[in-house]
């Protein structure tokens, strides 16, 4: 396995960061357990979950089931970059939910205690709340920090100008601010080449990519009946309805190559030095063994353009994307 620091910081994460949205809904209590002390044995250090993963408002079904396997000791705790999230609705009530300092705090100590563990390695918004204003936010973040709960702030789904405008307060309250950006980014899905991945360059923020198989369309899913859940093979299909005949053109371009599409679309962003590491979630071990392969595939400049022309990007970052 490869490290790399994320963003500018000194901490060291794997290429690989290991999704745990499938634990519950999908993958059962022991082989989620199973998957990750492979995941250990592989060398993956960079564990991502988040408050309602599990899909049963309030109760962090995910997170449970992480604590669990963290509580088996071992230096599991020791050995993993614990990263979750905070954002979406954990109660009915108008304060379990969004970015208030006051639901900030509450959902930290409660991710803690389903975690089992007195702190979180990296703690990430979910989504950008409008209604919350940036000093709000980061007087809650910076007591998290002040009490140890909270290592280092990351964001999810942000735009290139939440980016900017978080970190500029943080700058102003002499705080560290954002050091990572979780989007959605894949071949199939490349906006955030305009305005997220300069912007989080220019703040020195590592960038981890969600959904790198586009929902399971690039490694076929969608096409036929296949391991998945039935949302899984759903947003598969809608994303294989919208470029069908670029994701043909892609099957073509791997049987070429001899290697497999969920391969290669990993191999891609593993390419772009703006990545620290996509988000893999194997919903069995062999799954997970099978993603490692990404790692071996070198894609040089000939073989990136061809996926280029596959799957145009915005070619450049804006405004010159579409202006000089």
């Amino acid at each position: 396995m490869r490290y790399v620091r994320l963003g500018r910081t000194a901490l060291r994460v794997s290429r690989f960061c290991l999704g745990t949205m499938n634990f519950g809904p999908e993958t059962g209590e022991g082989e989620a357990f199973a998957i990750m002390d492979r995941a250990l044995e592989l060398g993956i250090n960079f564990f991502d979950t988040a408050n309602v993963y599990g899909w049963k408002k309030g109760e962090g079904v995910t997170e449970q089931i992480l604590g669990r396997w963290l509580a088996q000791g071992g230096g599991r705790r020791e050995k993993v970059v614990l990263a979750t999230k905070v954002y979406g609705e954990m109660g009915d009530w108008p304060n379990q939910g969004r970015l208030s300092a006051r639901h900030i705090r509450e959902a930290c100590d409660a991710s803690l205690r389903r975690l089992q563990t007195d702190h979180v390695d990296l703690y990430q918004m979910h989504h950008v709340d409008r209604d919350a204003p940036w000093d709000e936010i980061w007087q809650a973040m910076e007591l998290l920090v002040q009490q140890g709960k909270v290592i280092y702030v990351g964001s999810s789904n942000f735009a290139g100008w939440h980016i900017a405008r978080a970190n500029e307060t943080a700058a102003r309250r002499n705080f560290l601010g954002l050091v990572s950006e979780q989007s959605k980014y894949s071949l199939v899905e490349r906006t955030v080449e305009l305005e997220v991945l300069p912007a989080c360059a220019a703040y020195g923020m590592g960038v981890v990519p969600y959904s790198p198989l586009g929902s399971g369309a690039l490694a076929g899913a969608g096409r036929r009946s296949g391991p998945g859940g039935r949302r899984e093979h759903e947003w598969a299909q809608a994303v294989v309805a919208r470029h069908r005949e670029k994701l043909e053109a892609f099957q073509g371009f791997c049987h070429e190559l001899g290697e497999e599409p969920a391969d290669v679309a990993l191999a891609w962003l593993l390419a772009n030095p703006a990545v620290t590491g996509p988000i893999i979630g194997p919903r069995t071990r062999e799954q997970l063994d099978g993603a490692l392969r990404a790692l071996e595939i070198q894609l040089d400049a000939q073989l990136l353009g061809k996926l280029d022309a596959i799957f145009p990007g915005p070619g450049k970052p804006a405004p010159e994307a579409y202006a000089w």
